[in-house]
């Protein structure tokens, strides 16, 4: 059913439970997986720094869930991409359309509750802007 799925990673606990759906519905159908993070920078005095102060950790952890997807034979590429505070969907949703992915999954909350009050809800700007089908996973009970 899905050729090509599209995951949004955050490095938040959310996201990895989106993680582990996707990689599970790519292994049932043979399916590409691409397993997308964006960085936010925020301005401050002496420039312009990322949201998450771990990011280049969770660049890390990406490119380690590509490297083990892939040596267990998954079709899987990681993509990242650096913005302005405000666009992660934007960004995803750029990416679904030019892979024509099938399914985006991401989790149902980020890593800041600050982040989602001030610029939304990635999820929700997805199910808005997406041209493709977003699975969002919830959290556990």
């Amino acid at each position: 059913m899905f050729k090509t799925i599209l995951v949004g990673l955050d490095g938040s606990a959310d996201g990895e439970r989106a993680l582990d759906l996707a990689k599970s519905l790519a292994s049932e159908a043979a399916a590409r997986l691409i397993i997308v993070h964006v960085t936010e920078l925020v301005g401050g005095k002496g420039g312009q720094y990322p949201m998450a102060a771990d990011d280049d950790q969770i660049k890390a952890g990406v490119a380690g869930q590509v490297a083990q997807l892939r040596a267990g034979g998954v079709d899987a590429v990681a993509v990242t991409e650096t913005i302005r505070i405000g666009g992660p969907a934007h960004v995803i949703a750029a990416i679904a359309e030019s892979e024509n992915a099938d399914l985006i999954v991401v989790g149902t909350r980020g890593r800041s509750m600050l982040g989602e009050v001030v610029l939304g809800s990635v999820p929700i700007r997805l199910l808005h802007i997406a041209h493709r089908p977003v699975l969002v996973v919830p959290p556990p009970t």
